[in-house]
Protein backbone atom coordinates (compact mmCIF):
# COMPACT_ATOMS: atom_id res chain seq x y z
CA UNK A 1 0.00 0.00 0.00
CA UNK A 2 1.35 3.45 -0.78
CA UNK A 3 2.93 4.41 2.13
CA UNK A 4 1.39 7.80 2.44
CA UNK A 5 -2.35 7.28 1.78
CA UNK A 6 -3.14 7.65 4.88
CA UNK A 7 -1.96 11.30 5.64
CA UNK A 8 -5.89 12.10 4.08
CA UNK A 9 -8.26 12.52 6.04
CA UNK A 10 -9.93 8.93 6.41
CA UNK A 11 -13.50 10.82 6.46
CA UNK A 12 -12.76 13.08 3.28
CA UNK A 13 -10.55 10.29 1.36
CA UNK A 14 -14.15 7.73 2.35
CA UNK A 15 -16.47 9.96 1.40
CA UNK A 16 -15.02 11.04 -1.76
CA UNK A 17 -15.19 7.32 -2.74
CA UNK A 18 -19.14 7.09 -2.55
CA UNK A 19 -20.55 6.37 -5.59
CA UNK A 20 -23.18 8.90 -5.43
CA UNK A 21 -21.08 11.46 -4.04
CA UNK A 22 -18.26 11.09 -6.40
CA UNK A 23 -20.89 11.36 -9.31
CA UNK A 24 -22.28 14.48 -8.53
CA UNK A 25 -18.60 16.15 -8.29
CA UNK A 26 -18.05 14.34 -12.00
CA UNK A 27 -21.04 16.24 -13.32
CA UNK A 28 -20.16 19.44 -11.70
CA UNK A 29 -17.25 19.82 -12.81
CA UNK A 30 -15.87 17.43 -16.57
CA UNK A 31 -12.24 18.26 -15.35
CA UNK A 32 -10.24 15.36 -14.41
CA UNK A 33 -6.84 14.61 -13.20
CA UNK A 34 -7.11 11.07 -14.22
CA UNK A 35 -8.90 7.89 -14.96
CA UNK A 36 -8.03 4.70 -13.28
CA UNK A 37 -9.57 1.71 -15.90
CA UNK A 38 -11.79 3.67 -17.31
CA UNK A 39 -13.06 5.85 -14.08
CA UNK A 40 -12.60 9.64 -13.87
CA UNK A 41 -11.49 10.92 -10.79
CA UNK A 42 -12.73 14.32 -10.99
CA UNK A 43 -10.09 17.85 -10.44
CA UNK A 44 -13.09 18.52 -7.59
CA UNK A 45 -11.41 16.05 -5.15
CA UNK A 46 -8.03 17.32 -5.62
CA UNK A 47 -9.69 21.21 -4.66
CA UNK A 48 -11.62 19.93 -1.62
CA UNK A 49 -8.16 18.18 -0.23
CA UNK A 50 -6.12 21.17 -0.91
CA UNK A 51 -8.69 23.46 1.13
CA UNK A 52 -8.87 21.03 3.68
CA UNK A 53 -5.16 21.16 3.86
CA UNK A 54 -5.05 25.26 3.40
CA UNK A 55 -7.14 25.05 6.68
CA UNK A 56 -4.23 23.61 8.40
CA UNK A 57 -1.62 25.99 7.30
CA UNK A 58 -0.57 23.98 3.99
CA UNK A 59 0.18 26.23 1.16
CA UNK A 60 -1.87 25.05 -2.51
CA UNK A 61 1.32 24.10 -4.61
CA UNK A 62 1.89 22.13 -7.74
CA UNK A 63 4.20 19.54 -5.36
CA UNK A 64 0.94 19.26 -3.21
CA UNK A 65 -1.93 18.59 -5.87
CA UNK A 66 0.71 16.01 -7.42
CA UNK A 67 1.13 14.57 -4.16
CA UNK A 68 -2.84 14.62 -3.41
CA UNK A 69 -3.07 13.28 -7.63
CA UNK A 70 -1.04 10.47 -6.84
CA UNK A 71 -2.90 9.63 -3.46
CA UNK A 72 -6.00 9.35 -5.30
CA UNK A 73 -5.17 6.99 -7.91
CA UNK A 74 -3.76 4.95 -5.47
CA UNK A 75 -6.96 5.09 -3.48
CA UNK A 76 -9.54 4.72 -7.03
CA UNK A 77 -7.27 1.58 -7.75
CA UNK A 78 -7.66 -0.15 -3.89
CA UNK A 79 -11.11 1.20 -3.99
CA UNK A 80 -11.94 -0.60 -7.37
CA UNK A 81 -9.97 -3.53 -5.81
CA UNK A 82 -12.11 -3.73 -2.79
CA UNK A 83 -15.46 -3.13 -4.59
CA UNK A 84 -14.38 -5.93 -7.14
CA UNK A 85 -14.20 -8.57 -4.27
CA UNK A 86 -17.51 -7.13 -3.25
CA UNK A 87 -15.98 -5.51 0.51
CA UNK A 88 -18.06 -2.38 0.06
CA UNK A 89 -21.40 -4.20 0.46
CA UNK A 90 -20.07 -5.84 3.73
CA UNK A 91 -21.85 -4.69 6.89
CA UNK A 92 -18.97 -3.22 8.27
CA UNK A 93 -17.67 -1.51 5.10
CA UNK A 94 -21.36 0.23 4.74
CA UNK A 95 -21.79 1.46 8.52
CA UNK A 96 -17.99 3.19 7.73
CA UNK A 97 -19.08 4.82 4.51
CA UNK A 98 -22.19 6.45 6.27
CA UNK A 99 -20.16 7.66 9.36
CA UNK A 100 -17.60 9.13 6.77
CA UNK A 101 -20.71 10.76 4.72
CA UNK A 102 -22.24 12.22 7.96
CA UNK A 103 -19.40 13.68 8.78
CA UNK A 104 -18.43 15.31 5.32
CA UNK A 105 -22.29 16.62 5.78
CA UNK A 106 -21.64 17.67 8.76
CA UNK A 107 -18.24 19.63 8.39
CA UNK A 108 -20.41 21.31 4.98
CA UNK A 109 -22.73 22.91 7.17
CA UNK A 110 -20.20 24.22 9.55
CA UNK A 111 -18.32 25.68 6.82
CA UNK A 112 -21.55 27.38 5.34
CA UNK A 113 -23.55 28.09 8.79
CA UNK A 114 -19.61 30.34 9.64
CA UNK A 115 -20.00 31.44 5.77
CA UNK A 116 -23.33 32.88 6.32
CA UNK A 117 -23.04 34.40 10.05
CA UNK A 118 -20.01 36.53 10.13
CA UNK A 119 -18.99 38.42 13.07
CA UNK A 120 -19.40 41.95 12.94
CA UNK A 121 -16.38 44.55 13.73
CA UNK A 122 -19.12 46.15 16.52
CA UNK A 123 -19.25 42.47 17.84
CA UNK A 124 -15.59 41.64 18.36
CA UNK A 125 -14.90 45.07 19.58
CA UNK A 126 -17.81 44.72 22.58
CA UNK A 127 -15.84 41.25 22.77
CA UNK A 128 -12.40 42.43 23.03
CA UNK A 129 -13.70 45.61 25.89
CA UNK A 130 -15.63 42.81 27.78
CA UNK A 131 -12.48 40.72 27.94
CA UNK A 132 -10.42 43.30 28.69
CA UNK A 133 -12.58 44.37 31.98
CA UNK A 134 -11.99 41.04 33.34
CA UNK A 135 -9.23 40.86 33.15
CA UNK A 136 -8.21 43.68 35.07
CA UNK A 137 -6.10 47.19 34.08
CA UNK A 138 -3.51 46.09 36.32
CA UNK A 139 -0.51 43.80 36.56
CA UNK A 140 1.04 42.18 39.60
CA UNK A 141 4.38 40.77 40.54
CA UNK A 142 4.04 38.71 43.34
CA UNK A 143 5.94 35.69 46.01
CA UNK A 144 3.95 32.95 47.86
CA UNK A 145 4.95 30.32 49.58
CA UNK A 146 2.77 27.53 49.12
CA UNK A 147 2.04 24.79 52.06
CA UNK A 148 -0.21 22.24 53.28
CA UNK A 149 -1.61 23.08 56.72
CA UNK A 150 -3.21 26.72 58.24
CA UNK A 151 -0.62 26.36 61.06
CA UNK A 152 2.26 25.93 58.93
CA UNK A 153 1.25 28.89 57.21
CA UNK A 154 0.34 30.73 60.18
CA UNK A 155 4.53 29.47 61.86
CA UNK A 156 5.65 31.47 58.43
CA UNK A 157 4.19 34.68 58.93
CA UNK A 158 5.03 34.51 62.55
CA UNK A 159 8.97 34.28 61.34
CA UNK A 160 7.98 36.87 58.39
CA UNK A 161 6.90 39.22 61.09
CA UNK A 162 10.04 38.24 63.34
CA UNK A 163 12.26 39.98 59.97
CA UNK A 164 13.08 36.62 57.88
CA UNK A 165 13.71 36.92 54.68
CA UNK A 166 10.71 35.73 52.21
CA UNK A 167 12.93 34.85 49.64
CA UNK A 168 14.33 32.30 52.74
CA UNK A 169 11.44 30.69 53.93
CA UNK A 170 9.89 29.91 50.37
CA UNK A 171 12.03 27.11 50.52
CA UNK A 172 9.57 25.13 52.50
CA UNK A 173 7.07 26.10 49.37
CA UNK A 174 5.46 22.81 48.05
CA UNK A 175 5.24 25.01 44.79
CA UNK A 176 7.85 23.05 42.46
CA UNK A 177 7.84 26.20 40.27
CA UNK A 178 8.56 28.88 42.53
CA UNK A 179 10.05 27.65 45.41
CA UNK A 180 13.63 27.48 44.14
CA UNK A 181 13.03 31.33 43.17
CA UNK A 182 12.47 32.71 46.45
CA UNK A 183 8.68 32.42 46.07
CA UNK A 184 8.78 34.17 42.82
CA UNK A 185 5.23 34.23 40.49
CA UNK A 186 6.58 36.71 37.71
CA UNK A 187 4.03 39.70 36.29
CA UNK A 188 0.53 37.93 36.29
CA UNK A 189 -3.26 39.53 35.53
CA UNK A 190 -5.30 38.70 38.75
CA UNK A 191 -7.43 36.91 37.00
CA UNK A 192 -4.16 34.53 36.36
CA UNK A 193 -4.84 33.39 39.92
CA UNK A 194 -7.75 31.11 41.32
CA UNK A 195 -9.76 33.61 43.65
CA UNK A 196 -8.89 33.43 46.87
CA UNK A 197 -5.57 34.28 45.92
CA UNK A 198 -5.99 37.13 43.32
CA UNK A 199 -8.72 38.49 45.86
CA UNK A 200 -6.04 38.64 48.80
CA UNK A 201 -3.11 39.65 45.92
CA UNK A 202 -4.92 42.98 45.16
CA UNK A 203 -5.54 44.18 48.27
CA UNK A 204 -2.05 44.24 49.60
CA UNK A 205 0.28 47.25 49.57
CA UNK A 206 3.82 46.79 47.93
CA UNK A 207 6.20 44.80 49.75
CA UNK A 208 3.49 43.62 52.55
CA UNK A 209 3.23 40.06 53.15
CA UNK A 210 -0.67 38.93 53.63
CA UNK A 211 -1.12 38.80 57.66
CA UNK A 212 -3.32 35.78 57.33
CA UNK A 213 -3.09 32.30 55.39
CA UNK A 214 -4.94 32.61 52.54
CA UNK A 215 -6.79 28.65 51.57
CA UNK A 216 -7.47 27.87 48.42
CA UNK A 217 -7.64 24.24 46.67
CA UNK A 218 -3.99 23.93 46.22
CA UNK A 219 -3.26 24.52 49.99
CA UNK A 220 -2.61 27.47 52.53
CA UNK A 221 -0.87 30.46 50.35
CA UNK A 222 1.06 33.24 52.21
CA UNK A 223 1.22 36.18 49.53
CA UNK A 224 3.83 39.15 49.31
CA UNK A 225 3.25 42.12 47.05
CA UNK A 226 6.21 43.27 45.10
CA UNK A 227 5.17 45.74 42.25
CA UNK A 228 1.95 46.81 40.10
CA UNK A 229 1.92 48.29 36.90
CA UNK A 230 -0.60 48.81 33.95
CA UNK A 231 -1.70 46.09 32.22
CA UNK A 232 -0.27 45.69 28.39
CA UNK A 233 -2.93 44.51 26.46
CA UNK A 234 -2.87 43.42 22.81
CA UNK A 235 -3.87 45.63 20.29
CA UNK A 236 -7.30 44.79 18.81
CA UNK A 237 -6.39 44.08 15.19
CA UNK A 238 -3.54 41.44 17.34
CA UNK A 239 -6.17 39.47 18.62
CA UNK A 240 -8.84 39.60 15.81
CA UNK A 241 -8.48 36.80 14.04
CA UNK A 242 -8.67 34.38 17.39
CA UNK A 243 -11.76 36.50 18.61
CA UNK A 244 -12.88 35.78 14.99
CA UNK A 245 -12.41 31.89 15.53
CA UNK A 246 -13.66 32.03 19.18
CA UNK A 247 -16.82 34.21 18.48
CA UNK A 248 -17.93 31.63 15.29
CA UNK A 249 -17.56 28.33 17.21
CA UNK A 250 -19.56 29.83 20.01
CA UNK A 251 -22.44 30.78 17.67
CA UNK A 252 -22.01 27.61 15.73
CA UNK A 253 -22.03 25.39 18.84
CA UNK A 254 -25.04 27.19 19.82
CA UNK A 255 -26.71 26.22 16.64
CA UNK A 256 -25.90 22.94 17.23
CA UNK A 257 -27.44 22.47 20.24
CA UNK A 258 -30.45 24.47 18.71
CA UNK A 259 -30.55 21.39 16.12
CA UNK A 260 -30.24 18.78 18.84
CA UNK A 261 -32.57 19.77 21.07
CA UNK A 262 -35.25 20.29 18.26
CA UNK A 263 -34.42 16.84 16.93
CA UNK A 264 -36.52 13.76 17.19
CA UNK A 265 -34.76 11.18 19.73
CA UNK A 266 -36.40 7.54 20.46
Amino acid sequence: MHPTLFRLSFALAVALMIPGLAQAQAGAASAKIATVNGVAIPKTRVDAIVEAQEAQGQKDTPELRNAIRDRLITLEAIAQEANRKGLGKSAEAAAQLELARANILAQAFRNDYIKHHPVSDDALKAEYEKIKAQMGDKEYKARHILVETESEAKSIIEKLKKGEKFEDLAKLSKDPGSKDHGGDLDWNLPSGFVKPFSDAMVKLEKGKFTQTPVQSQFGWHVIQLEDVRPAKFPDFDQVKPKLVQRMQEASFEKAVAEIRAKAKVE
